[in-house]
């Protein structure tokens, strides 16, 4: 239900960009398939077939930040996930993931102030969350940022908006990742029976086999 994926041309270079609240490592895989859908709708089919030389200078960044320690740069390629790895990849995709996290990438966050302000309104989210409920903890940090100056302008016009889809974000990852411990859980569980019942049948196989070797003793 919601789209903060942006894909632009500037000059030669096809830039894809991302934001992901939680850690991904499928990422290059889903790139692969976003770039293939974009290059199929961008390139003349019948330039394929020619003498020239099609450029496809493209760019893929992440915005990550999560909970979860990541380090201000990293390098994720479509190679770390083949089953089997050659020693040279005949294909490969690599999406560099950028922390921007309050106190990560220090150069980048002073390059780009909307950037840091936007860092600093999603660590006050989570700091109060630790105090108060959701809802409260999304109107206090506007209200704060609002005014101390950050994202002064952006908040008071879309305030309700931004609330609105902060919350529901928070209340999607929590979601997320509650229905994956139940996951775990059901497979951990599954796992104990399977297990229980393979125990159960072990011994009592072998329980005919220690009970047929004494027969065959006594009959000896």
């Amino acid at each position: 239900a919601m789209q903060n994926d942006v894909s632009f041309m500037i000059g030669l270079r096809l830039s894809l960009y991302e934001h992901q609240s939680t850690f991904n490592p499928n990422l290059p895989l889903r790139y692969l398939f976003y770039i293939s859908d974009l290059y199929s709708g961008m390139i003349d089919k019948n330039k394929l077939y020619g003498s020239r030389k099609i450029l496809i200078p493209p760019e893929f960044v992440i915005f990550y930040n999560g909970i979860q320690d990541q380090p201000d740069r990293r390098i994720l390629r479509l190679s770390d996930l083949y089953s089997i790895r050659d020693q040279h990849c005949k294909l490969e995709l690599e999406a560099v993931m950028l922390n921007i996290n309050l106190g990560h990438n220090p150069a980048l966050m002073n390059a780009c102030t909307m950037l840091h302000q936007y860092a600093e309104y999603t660590d006050r989210v989570r700091r109060y969350t630790k105090t108060m409920s959701l809802e409260d903890a999304v109107e206090h940090a506007i209200t704060e940022c609002i005014h101390e100056g950050i994202l002064k302008s952006f908040l008071e016009k879309n305030r309700a908006e931004v609330k609105n889809v902060c919350i529901y974000e928070y209340d999607e990852e929590e979601h997320m990742r509650l229905e994956r411990e139940e996951q775990y859980r059901k497979g951990e569980k599954a796992g104990e029976a399977r297990g229980e019942k393979r125990g159960i049948e072990i011994g009592e196989k072998n329980g005919r086999i220690i009970g047929a070797i004494g027969i065959l003793k006594d009959l000896g």
